[in-house]
């Protein structure tokens, strides 16, 4: 070990890592992991929603691989992450079919039921591109603290679920890249005036996949799971792992 080595895109730091198998209220299993602190309890847990499975979104799409090997070590964060209805990864396929944010209702379910159960603390969604729209649409739970949705295209969900956010008074904190494929800065403030306390986030120069700016992306999300953990260092002086990233890591 080199000590102070850079933390690099590929970098797995220590972690309690846990396959998941969950189960769905309509009797699918899902395929999952579970990362937690190598010592001790986390702080706060973030419960991954990917993107669009259509389009390549899965559990190890680059942000939510990235941050399942480094917050656990860096932030005490736990990061509990899990493919979809009918999506595949290198972890394996979830059982079923896609079903455009419908009877994906079950699957995020079965996750913030999970995380209850094991007692996971402060929970917070983090959604992505499709994952936001089932944060929104599926996620507003009393057990969770609240959500940071990136790059949210506002695509499925209603105004009547921005409302219920609202109503809700939970924590919302939209990421929008400024060159979003799908709803830039400006039009994500029209778009979220429907939760008034809503925190619309501008990051410049950013793209709706985040290639090249999964640091920036994880800072702004250390920076309200555990703000004293923020910002994070790019260094780690302790054991330090490689892995290939995935052929598709959207």
């Amino acid at each position: 070990m080199v000590k102070g080595q850079r933390i690099r895109s590929s970098s797995v730091l220590p972690a309690r890592r846990e396959a998941l198998r969950l189960t769905t209220a309509d009797g699918l299993h899902l395929v999952g992991e579970v990362s937690r602190p190598a010592q001790g309890e986390a702080f706060a847990t973030m419960i991954c929603l990917h993107p669009l499975p259509t389009h390549g979104g899965m559990m190890d799409s680059h942000v939510f691989r990235k941050a399942a090997a480094r917050l656990p070590a860096l932030a005490d964060i736990a990061v509990l992450r899990f493919n979809t209805r009918g999506t595949s990864s290198s972890h394996g396929t979830s059982e079923g079919t896609f079903d455009e944010a419908v009877g994906e209702r079950f699957d995020v379910a079965a996750a913030i039921e999970y995380a209850e159960y094991a007692e996971l603390p402060r929970r917070w969604l983090v959604g992505w591109s499709f994952g936001t729209d089932l944060a929104l649409m599926h996620g507003n739970d009393p057990s969770i603290e609240g959500t940071i949705l990136l790059s949210p295209p506002l695509r499925f969900c209603e105004r009547r679920h921005l409302e219920a956010w609202g109503e809700s008074g939970r924590p919302v904190v939209a990421i929008v890249p400024e060159y979003d494929d799908y709803l830039r800065p400006a039009q994500a403030r029209e778009r979220f005036a429907a939760i008034p306390h809503a925190e619309v986030v501008k990051v410049p120069a950013g793209r709706h996949l985040w290639v090249g700016q999964a640091d920036e992306v994880l800072d702004l999300i250390v920076e309200r799971l555990n703000p004293a953990a923020a910002p994070l260092p790019d260094t780690w002086d302790g054991p330090m792992e490689f892995e290939p990233s995935p052929i598709h890591s959207r």
